[in-house]
């Protein structure tokens, strides 16, 4: 809006202010805005009453800022949702429409551009009605007397000023009046008509011109038409009982008094009034919600909503940052992406239902930012109790939602596993994980020293017992092995890993069965976590929003990503390396159907007596963490098994097998958006003991064998010669053999080529029967047998596996 106004009042201008003001009061005692003090006696003022209370109020109204909609948008800029107290926006003079401007003012103060702050005509004309009304005051207020009181109630702070601001009074208007001459001598006409024009309510909850344009007719106000601005200058005399939406013909009736009186004064000629008098009312009524109810990502809403309303930058108290959302017309751009929201929603939708006792949840992660892509529930947001609707949001944290979470089950076997690694342990590592363990509670290491308690943790197993490494012991989620690998990692570092990666670990969780994930906590959290892998180690705060612009488009506030390394690059990429084995033949991912067509890695979750069941997996560029707890309708903790969930009975559910299709139907329909890029494979260098493949190294020299072991992560060592019939000097076979896995770092042996093929020795003949034995002298010593090929069964023998190198002989 424009400041301060050029054409300040002239002395003459003035001198019309003062002669208004004399000449009415000489003929009728005083005359103000519309309302008469004629006599004490009659009124029950005197005039020096009314000078006094005249000269008491400020001679200034500060006009604060109109109260404007906020715009919700999401990654596109498509609108998400609107969040208002009077739903507003606040548009300059220049953006509406000529016929607008006209039509207001027609009707409701012609000679708004000849006269000051009182219109003496008009006030003349409702002092007459006034008397024959038993002096109650109405009509004859000038536009800018109008402004004024509706700035007096916009901006009341209490009851009783909004009940001063509109009290049938002679006092309410001679404050009107005195606020009026201050708004005049102070800002332009024009000012004063913009305002009026933002500021006046136009029913059906549309605050504004430009607000009322859009909700009406869906055109901004710089569109309307003749029939459209009459019918809304029309409305603000009485707002409800015009409203075209319930009373058509009262609205027409009183739009058509409005064009005939701009052709009473000439402002459109006579023809175009009869042309736009038989029009009928043409709306096109847009309704405006408020909030997220009806928003396309209800949850993600709500919680960008708590996430500003958290953030002390935005205001001192709860009550400052609320007021700034809901009135201060901002843009607040977020990241959910729509298609990846309606394909989470889609899939929450196909496998649990809203009055199932059960909740679904899923987030959406970006790796290496933070951002959140999607939140989806099983519930959905309303307050329809009976068809399974809900306002509390599941999916986040307590802080910006309503949920104290869910056990996570073996989805923390992860922050074991990255503390193994980070330690140094050989991915190797077999470790015998039978049925169930004995694990005394005083050998577990906190960052304070052993835990002191005498208990005897008893962890079993659910999938199977025998010898397993950091692979196959990730692959099948074994407990007993996890149990005994954070026995020697100790719960320090995984616990202080799942804390770095956003998780709320209390300090009564840290405890052996941590590994087992007996921490509550949310999927978004865990989508967070788990983005830390994809991101090689860094991990970002999960964050719904990258700025907050005013009603100019001027930045308020920016969100821009919060990230710091929390694993070493290759401790990330061993942990992908592992983890895709869940995705791969023979991991629980592969067989419940969740691979993709691009690389992915998982982990699944399964609580005791199946409260919760999780899969947590992602692609090096996006993770998702899905979750289906038990919950009755007052969302009381209750085991899945024995519950018909999705239309189908669970007799004992699984990570992969129940909440993984929500996983797998949500990432397989957005998989077409997602860089196709393949994990890092560690190196072997720095990570000892992962399972590599043995190269095929057949026929090669021994040089640039040695250097292609080096490469692939093993210590070349060359053995002995033997036959073969590859060149001399050339490899001819390797131990352990190719085609094999070996563990990273570990030996390799290269048996080098003689060049002579090796010849199996021939079989000793039968000795012939001999004669019955005669006496003979001593057999001299040249009589002894001579052996044969004992050299080259001695060279042949020294191969050890031949494998597919000594294939060839």
């Amino acid at each position: 809006m424009s400041s301060s106004r050029t054409d300040r009042l002239k002395p003459v201008g003035v001198l019309s202010h003062l002669g208004v003001m004399v000449a009415v009061a000489a003929v009728m005692g005083v005359l103000v805005a519309g309302l008469a003090l004629p006599l004490a006696a009659v009124t029950g003022l005197s005039t020096r009453t009314v000078a006094e209370g005249m000269d008491k109020l400020p001679s200034d109204l500060a006009a604060e800022p109109l109260a404007q909609r906020t715009r919700i948008l999401g990654r596109d800029g498509k609108l998400l949702a609107t969040l208002y107290d009077q739903n507003r926006v606040n548009v300059r003079l220049s953006q509406v429409a000529p016929v607008m401007r006209k039509a207001i003012i027609s009707i409701e103060d012609y000679r708004f551009y000849q006269h000051g702050a009182l219109d003496l005509r008009g006030t003349l004309r409702a002092f007459v009605t006034n008397q024959a009304n038993s002096g109650v005051t109405q009509g004859g207020s000038s536009i800018t007397q109008q402004m004024v009181k509706m700035t007096l109630v916009n901006q009341a702070k209490t009851k009783a000023e909004r009940l001063a601001a509109t009290a049938d009074t002679y006092q309410r208007k001679v404050n009107e009046l005195r606020y009026a001459i201050a708004f005049e001598d102070k800002y332009s006409k024009n000012w004063i008509l913009q305002r009026y024009l933002n500021i006046a309510y136009f029913g059906d909850g549309a605050y504004g011109i430009e607000a009322a344009a859009r909700h009406y007719f869906s055109k901004p106000a710089s569109q309307l038409r003749l029939p459209e601005a009459a019918l809304l200058a029309g409305l603000v005399k009485n707002p409800t009982g015009y409203d075209p939406t319930n009373f058509p013909s009262r609205a027409k009736e009183r739009r058509d008094t409005v064009i005939a009186r701009m052709a009473e004064l000439n402002v459109i000629s006579q023809s175009e009034a009869r042309r736009a008098q038989n029009q009928r009312i043409r709306l096109e009524v847009k309704p405006v919600s408020n909030g997220c109810v009806n928003s396309e990502a209800p949850f993600f809403c709500d919680y960008a909503i708590q996430y500003l309303l958290a953030d002390t930058r935005l205001g001192k108290t709860a009550e400052e940052r609320r007021r700034l959302l809901f009135t201060g017309g901002l843009t607040i751009k977020t990241t959910v992406d729509l298609r990846f929201q309606r394909a989470a929603d889609r899939a929450e939708a196909a496998h649990v239902r809203p009055k199932d006792q059960a909740i679904g949840g899923l987030a959406m992660v970006k790796p290496g930012s933070g951002e959140v892509r999607a939140l989806a529930q099983s519930r959905p947001m309303g307050a329809d109790a009976k068809r399974g609707q809900t306002y509390l949001n599941y999916v986040v944290p307590r802080k910006y939602g309503d949920s104290n979470g869910f056990q996570a089950g073996s989805t923390f076997k992860a922050f074991v596993l990255s503390a193994a690694i980070s330690q140094g342990i050989p991915l190797s590592t077999s470790i015998n994980s039978p049925q169930q363990v004995y694990l005394p509670n005083n050998q577990f290491k906190t960052c304070d020293g052993y835990l002191r308690s005498g208990d005897v943790w008893q962890p079993q197993n659910s999938t199977g017992s025998g010898t397993f490494n950091l692979y196959t012991g990730a692959q099948k989620s074994v407990n007993t092995f996890f149990a005994q690998l954070e026995q020697r990692t100790g719960l320090c570092q995984p616990v202080r890993l799942a804390r770095e990666m956003g998780v709320t670990v209390p300090d009564k969780d840290v405890v052996p069965p941590f590994t087992l994930g007996v921490t509550d906590t949310d999927p978004l959290t865990m989508a967070s976590a788990y983005a830390t892998f994809a991101a090689r180690g860094i991990h970002c705060e999960p964050r719904p929003v990258t700025a907050v612009l005013n009603s100019r488009g001027k930045v308020v506030q920016d969100y821009p990503k919060k990230c710091s390394r929390v694993l070493r690059t290759e401790v990330a990429d061993a942990v992908n390396d592992i983890l895709k084995g869940v995705q791969e033949a023979g991991g629980f991912g592969n067989a419940a159907g969740l691979a993709l067509n691009q690389q992915s890695a998982g982990k699944t979750g399964t609580t005791n007596s199946n409260m919760a069941v999780w899969f947590v997996g992602y692609t090096p560029g996006l993770a998702a963490a899905s979750m289906i707890a038990g919950a009755n309708s007052q969302g009381e903790h209750i085991t899945l098994n024995g519950q018909i969930v999705g239309g189908s009975y669970i007799s004992g559910a699984a990570g992969s097998t129940t909440a993984g299709p929500v996983w797998g139907d949500a990432m397989k329909a957005i998989e077409q958006y997602i860089p196709d890029d393949g994990f890092v494979r560690p190196d072997p260098q720095t990570i000892q003991g992962m399972l590599i493949p043995v190269p095929s190294l057949y026929g090669q020299s021994i040089s640039s064998a040695s250097e292609a072991l080096r490469q692939a992560g093993f210590n070349p060592v060359v053995g002995p010669r033997v036959d073969s019939g590859n060149a001399e000097g050339t490899v001819a076979y390797l131990s352990p053999s190719s085609g094999g896995s070996a563990p990273s770092g570990s030996s390799v042996t290269i048996y080098v080529s003689d060049g002579t093929p090796y010849v199996a020795p021939k079989p000793e003949p039968k000795p012939k029967p001999e004669p019955k034995p005669k006496p003979k002298p001593k057999p001299e010593p040249d009589d002894k047998p001579a052996r044969k090929g004992g050299d080259q069964g001695e060279r042949g023998g020294g191969g050890g596996e031949g494998g597919e190198d000594r294939g060839g002989r």
